[in-house]
């Protein structure tokens, strides 16, 4: 098949379509020939040929028509289907790039992302082109309204030379060995803990293991009644939500937040405030005039930017919360990991008012895989947070809580966690030396704990969407706060000049190995910036 004119519609349109290739391999292959796109272009219409093509391909994508991953034919070889220009034809791949819903990669060609842009799941397409599709609903069905949902999985795993995912642990850091012996001893002893259901709240000799933890490295004053186990934070701030929020409630969020927390709030229906972040983190005296909240914070390791909320705000956090009759869900995502000085007390550590709800996860000091964290409650609500836990699920799986009961107990988790703490040390110090020497003068937050630290881009480089195409282009990933799993709740110009590097998953080499290679891929555009104008004198 090829071009065929059909009837006008105020001018002649231009089709192409074609049956996509059986027994294709893997999208990412090169064997697998990409489908010609079946676009209906008016030539004599106002609207340019660039602009069709980027509002039917989008539409295409929102539809479902075209899937995640799915490879697109090349410029050259869309302009010779359709008969256009293949400026034209570049022209929009470039502007479909950029705004999220393509990628390209170097000598492999151009896929359909991933993840498409937020706003996609809420607009349809203008000018024209057609809006997306609406599921199918049963008869009598009542599915929840359309909600945004976090980014967990990176798109492009295992496609990058060095890529600056945020919150990946190393993953030979695992300490398997002990692990399998640990897992191996309780088996032999198993008996009915196997095939019995356990406590929703979680093994006592965990909750036990934790609380006796919690008390020397955070200053938090528990027992093992006050703690739930649950599936990671994740779990721990839907068990919360499902507790506290509901429609018309109000939860207050930092600018910028993790996606997880705010999306999840929406999801709820609840009036979601967000409050400024500075050097100082969470800038209290933005907080809103309102009673029975719910305010969602990460003071000691700020995500995405890092920063440490301070002592001053920390007290004026608990005084709004005892003031409005609210509570504070404290995410302690990362605190092990801090390289300089104590360990900074958790903000449970000084409230005094049972105000403050504590959330703690094992996914970034043993694995996001064992699906273990916990939440400690105040003494009041901890009964209906465990009736709550009951309508969720059933408890978490037993022989993992068991293993990893037995490995605090024994020493090993505190023995581990010195050990990555020190490895993430040396990556860090990588990733500033590298930083510092290709990009002099940068402004680096948030590096003194954690497993990533923010990146304020120059004032001269262009923006941070275009810098992480360029990158993944040259086969490094680096991140926004968008794409790195955060969300920024006002339209300031200010959220596109931010880069998340993680390091705590890459070695010191292939650190600066890709910082070298960002460097290059970017040169074309900040050397330009950076050189000085020339002085022109006419004579």
């Amino acid at each position: 098949m090829g071009i065929m004119r059909c009837g006008p519609i105020d001018g002649p349109i231009l089709t192409y379509s074609m049956e996509p290739e059986r027994n294709a391999k893997s999208v990412f292959s090169r064997e697998k020939l990409p489908m010609p796109l079946p676009l209906r272009l008016q030539p004599t219409s106002p609207v340019s040929l660039q602009t069709q093509i980027f509002e039917q391909v989008r539409a295409m994508i929102l539809e479902g028509r075209l899937r995640p991953g799915e490879r697109l034919p090349a410029t050259r070889a869309l302009s010779e289907q359709i008969g256009i220009a293949r400026n034209t034809a570049a022209l929009a791949y470039e502007r479909l790039t950029a705004e999220g819903y393509i990628e390209t990669r170097s000598s492999v060609g151009t896929f359909v992302s991933f993840q498409i842009p937020e706003s996609a799941l809420y607009t349809a397409s203008q000018n024209g082109a057609p809006s997306a599709r609406k599921p199918r609903r049963a008869v009598g069905s009542s599915l929840n309204p359309t909600f945004r949902c976090q980014a967990v999985v990176n798109p492009h795993r295992g496609r990058l030379i060095a890529d600056f995912w945020v919150g990946r642990p190393d993953p030979d850091s695992f300490p398997r060995k002990t692990w399998a012996q640990l897992i191996v001893k309780r088996l032999r002893t198993a008996g009915s803990d196997l095939t019995e259901y356990r406590a929703q709240s979680g093994l006592f000799e965990l909750r036990r293991a934790i609380a006796d933890r919690l008390r020397p490295t955070r200053n938090i004053a528990t027992n093992a009644d006050e703690i739930i186990i649950v599936g990671g934070c994740q779990d721990g701030l839907n068990l919360v939500s499902r507790l506290m929020l509901g429609p018309g409630a109000t939860a207050v969020v930092e600018q910028p937040c993790y996606q997880g927390a705010a999306f999840l709030f929406e999801s709820f229906g609840a009036n979601v405030v967000s409050v400024p972040v500075d050097d100082r983190g969470l800038d209290c005296s933005h907080l809103p005039n309102v009673r029975n909240a719910v305010a969602y914070v990460t003071p000691s390791h700020q995500y995405p930017l890092g920063v440490t909320l301070s002592l001053e705000r920390r007290l004026e956090l608990l005084a709004w919360a005892a003031e409005t009759d609210s509570y504070i869900l404290e995410d302690d995502y990362d605190s092990d990991f801090r390289f300089h000085g104590a360990p900074i007390a958790a903000l449970k550590g000084l409230d005094r008012t049972g105000r403050v709800i504590y959330l703690g996860t094992f996914s970034k000091s043993l694995g996001a895989g064992l699906r273990l964290g916990y939440v400690v409650f105040p003494p009041e609500i901890v009964e209906r947070a465990r009736d709550m836990k009951t309508l969720m699920n059933n408890g978490q799986p037993w022989l993992e809580q068991a293993t990893l009961a037995d490995f605090m107990t024994s020493g090993g988790y505190e023995r581990h966690v010195r050990r990555i703490r020190k490895l993430y040390l040396s990556r860090r110090n990588a990733l500033l030396t590298a930083l510092e020497k290709h990009f002099p003068g940068g402004e680096i937050i948030g590096d003194e704990a954690g497993m990533h630290l923010a990146w304020r881009l120059p004032s001269s480089f262009p923006p941070a969407r275009e810098i992480e195409q360029r990158a993944i282009e040259a086969g490094v990933g680096v991140y926004t706060l968008t794409s790195g799993a955060a969300v920024g709740f006002d339209t300031s110009p200010e959220n596109d000049r931010y880069l998340v590097l993680g390091f705590s998953s890459l070695t010191e080499r292939e650190i600066a190995a890709g910082i070298a290679r960002l460097a290059e891929a970017l040169a074309p555009v900040t050397d330009r910036r950076r050189r000085p104008k020339r002085l022109v004198v006419e004579c």
